[in-house]
């Protein structure tokens, strides 16, 4: 067995066990548990740890080099809750999922369901951004979001049935642009998370040229469909705030890259209002850094 065989086996180990650990009717308990996973993380994984480090001294220069390092010790113990709450997934309830979230701006997520156009739901790596998806489903919608595929299949597969178990559909990424244009027709919701670093183009994020994906702008610019930015945020134990905002539309003769820009000036948005809770720890501005654009 190879290294690479080595660690994906290792992967499916730790899901398949987390599954087990993480499945616990108590909210606060499977909470706790999360925040140990951050705590370890935090601990062991130097390379996110630095990277995480890195990235909010890069977007928040203005804060003291204490009010940095809490936010990443906290980011890294949201990031673990939100892996125990996803684990948990299959055993939570629809009536857990409504009694828990507060929605904020709903007007706009019910004028887009029910115009029948489809859309897109565009979030981050930002709270809880597996959880809405449950939320989504129980207010009558159906939900797809395109992924990369996990190295090795049997991670792919256990991923795609927690996945199932909220209401979330998965495309693979080979046929993704038909049948999401397909499903747009039919009235459902592509979700997009394009705060993650993709060499397209080169567009501002916090004020420094990031690689952006142009992909949902361009389907954007072919469907008319709108994109509805969302974030659901921890405000407690097993508390959210499901915040919707004002769909984007593009604007006549607006290109992709422009369009972007403004789809990365919400996402900002979004970030600012709990930065605690976003993924520091990916590499955004790797891509910029290569082409020395920063």
């Amino acid at each position: 067995m190879n290294k690479k065989q080595f660690i994906n086996r290792l992967g499916l180990w730790v899901l398949v066990k987390g599954e087990k650990y993480f499945g616990v009717p108590d909210v606060a308990l499977n909470e706790r548990r999360g925040e140990k996973l951050g705590r370890l993380l935090f601990r062991f994984d130097k390379k996110h740890r630095e990277r995480a480090r890195s990235n909010v001294k890069f977007v928040f220069p203005e804060l003291t080099d204490s009010e940095q390092e809490t936010m990443v010790r906290e980011m890294f113990l949201h990031f673990g809750r939100v892996a125990a709450d996803f684990m948990r997934a299959p055993i939570r309830t629809d009536e857990e999922i409504i009694s828990s979230t507060t929605i904020i701006g709903g007007e706009y997520f019910y004028q887009t369901r029910d115009a029948k156009k489809g859309g897109f739901i565009l979030t981050g790596h930002l709270g809880n951004w597996e959880r809405f998806a449950h939320w989504i489903r129980k207010n009558n919608s159906t939900i797809l979001s395109v992924a990369r595929d996990a190295n090795d299949s049997a991670i792919t597969e256990r991923v795609i049935k927690i996945r199932s178990k909220t209401g979330m559909e998965m495309l693979s990424r080979g046929n993704a642009a038909r049948q999401m244009i397909q499903r747009l027709r039919q009235g459902d919701f592509i979700g997009i998370l394009p705060d993650q670093n993709d060499e397209e183009a080169f567009i501002p994020f916090f004020g420094h040229p990031a690689g952006t994906v142009l992909g949902p702008a361009v389907l954007h610019l072919r469907t008319k469909s709108p994109i509805l930015p969302c974030c659901n945020l921890r405000t407690g134990v097993g508390t959210y705030d499901l915040h919707f905002f004002e769909p984007i539309v593009a604007h006549e003769g607006e290109t992709p890259e422009q369009l972007m820009g403004r789809v990365n000036l919400v996402l900002e948005k979004m970030i600012r209002m709990a930065p605690e809770q976003y993924l520091w720890m990916h590499d955004r501005w790797r891509g910029a850094r290569r082409k020395g654009l920063i």
